[in-house]
């Protein structure tokens, strides 16, 4: 087990190693993708609040614009970064790695997808758990106990399944082909993405916490450098724990579904 662990902390090391020097290369332009981001997802709220009272069509049109938007830019942030690791040598432009109409649209259908996923691995949970209540548990602690398991489930799933958008982009998958191979390379490799994971969310949790106890300045400082460095760092590393899989996996090029669940 401490074998294990060793190992699983040296490969998140590496990613995290490797990401620091692809950001360090490319930060303005890793930056000014996420600040777009950052500046879409805001302004779409804000307008949701003035549209919303005058036109519900308007309002939703406009929700799907700034999805599209916000989801073409994550692409292409992630498009530029794998790029520019398969092209160390080479400049890389952001205007070159901007995904096509097709591969936006069958990441919108991929996360519908992942979203079900989601829901069918928490119901069935639920649908396991709740019957014991005819052995006379108490329904309180039943409850409690499918609703901790369905948040474990949600987690397991979705760090098995995240994966999905490189293999549209990078492959040019579809959506299912891209959510089963999304599986098969994160087999084995779940607790070196959870603790990367764990690791790239430690500025967050201590902001939040910060934040809690209404210690502006101090949280607004670790906010900043959440802003300007830990969200660039995090999807740099993303990409680069993808790569680094996708170089390790030996397997089927089409795997199935139900042989990488475990």
């Amino acid at each position: 087990m401490i074998e294990f662990l060793k190992e699983s902390t040296f490969g998140v090391n590496d990613v995290v190693a490797t990401a620091w020097r692809v950001l360090k290369r490319q930060y303005f332009k890793v930056l000014g993708l996420c600040l777009l981001m950052f500046v879409i997802f805001n302004l779409s709220g804000i307008l949701a609040m003035y549209i919303g009272g005058f036109n519900i069509g308007l309002s939703i049109f406009m929700m799907l614009i700034f999805i599209v938007a916000y989801f073409g830019f994550q692409l292409t942030l992630f498009k530029f970064v794998l790029r520019v690791l398969d092209k160390p040598d080479e400049d890389v432009y952001v205007k070159d790695s901007f995904p096509t109409t097709r591969q936006i649209l069958r990441f919108l259908l991929a996360t519908f997808y992942f979203v079900l996923c989601i829901l069918v691995v928490y119901g069935l949970i639920v649908l396991v758990i709740l019957p014991l209540a005819y052995v006379r548990i108490p329904m309180v602690i039943l409850t409690q106990v499918a609703t901790s398991l369905g948040v474990l489930g949600i987690i397991f799933t979705w760090i098995r399944i995240s994966f999905f958008p490189f293999f549209i982009i990078d492959r040019n998958c579809s959506p299912f082909k891209s959510i089963r191979l999304s599986m098969a390379i994160t087999r084995g490799n779940f607790t070196k993405l959870l603790m990367l994971l764990m690791l790239l969310a430690i500025f967050q949790a201590l902001y939040l916490k910060i934040y809690s106890e209404q210690d502006l300045i101090s949280a607004a400082m670790i906010n900043l450098v959440n802003s300007l460095l830990i969200i660039p760092l995090s999807s740099v590393a993303i990409a680069v724990a993808y790569r680094q899989m996708m170089n390790e996996y030996h397997g089927e090029d089409n795997p199935g579904l139900m042989g990488n669940i475990i």
